[in-house]
């Protein structure tokens, strides 16, 4: 198993803290981000991991080197979004794959229960994402994204909701995809989305954007339920939050 980690990104909204280094080596209860995440890969048994950077490439690098880390590079970064990213990795895409975004913690029972799900295309829900939201803001609901669930298959996920009812939990930034495949992914994404789309649709396309069009095209996808031990870290407020801490 291999983890691909996407830390290409600005983090403009943490500015100052990411003028001179990436969103991923800011600190959250004094550990950088991304030694964190690193942490918990270690723990849970996986050797293999790369990340693609982006903003502040060399900082990062400077700061992992005695790491055994596979480098990609998003030279885009600044006009493109995370699905580019991820494929700028797309050579190291020859294993069963964890998939994780560069600005969340979560705590090693996460991890490990996405390993063990059993599902080709699993994705991580949390259950319990409305408290962890009240303590980032009043109303939840102009943040969150739509997140439904039927028959254990996400449908929807991504878009604005309209109430609490479209939202069954929300997506963290945790993906696994099976080595079976990858390869029906991978031409997915280079063959037909990349025709469907206009250049800029297909640059800047979100993640969940990318998952609803494997959903509605490609393969079905399953949530790997969660509540809580995860947060993440899009602000500088979001550096005073707790994690919700069930199991």
């Amino acid at each position: 198993m291999k983890v691909i980690i996407l830390a290409a990104g600005q983090g403009t909204r943490l500015r100052p803290l990411t003028n001179n280094q990436p969103k991923c080596m800011v600190a959250y209860n004094s550990v950088p981000i991304i030694r964190t995440i690193l942490n918990c890969i270690k723990e849970c048994g996986i050797d293999k991991t790369s990340i693609v950077t982006g903003y502040k490439s060399n900082v990062l690098k400077e700061y992992l080197n005695k790491e055994q880390i596979t480098y990609f590079e998003n030279i885009k970064y600044d006009s493109t979004n995370m699905t580019y990213s991820l494929f700028c990795a797309k050579e190291w895409m020859n294993d069963d794959l964890i998939i994780s975004y560069s600005d969340i913690i979560y705590d090693k029972q996460v991890l490990k229960k996405l390993m063990d799900a059993p599902s080709d295309i699993s994705v991580v829900v949390d259950k319990s994402w409305k408290q962890l939201w009240l303590q980032r803001m009043d109303n939840p609901l102009l943040d969150a994204e739509t997140l439904k669930v039927e028959d254990n298959k996400i449908i929807e996920l991504g878009k604005k909701p309209r109430d609490y009812s479209e939202i069954d939990g929300q997506y963290i930034g945790l993906i696994k995809i099976s080595k079976k495949v990858l390869p029906k992914i991978i031409h997915f994404y280079d063959e037909v989305l990349r025709k469907k789309l206009s250049q800029n649709e297909f640059d800047n396309m979100y993640m969940t954007t990318f998952i609803q069009e494997i959903i509605d095209n490609l393969h079905e996808v399953n949530p790997v339920w969660i509540d809580g031990k995860w947060l993440e870290v899009d602000c500088v407020s979001d550096l005073e939050i707790k994690m919700i801490n069930k199991v």
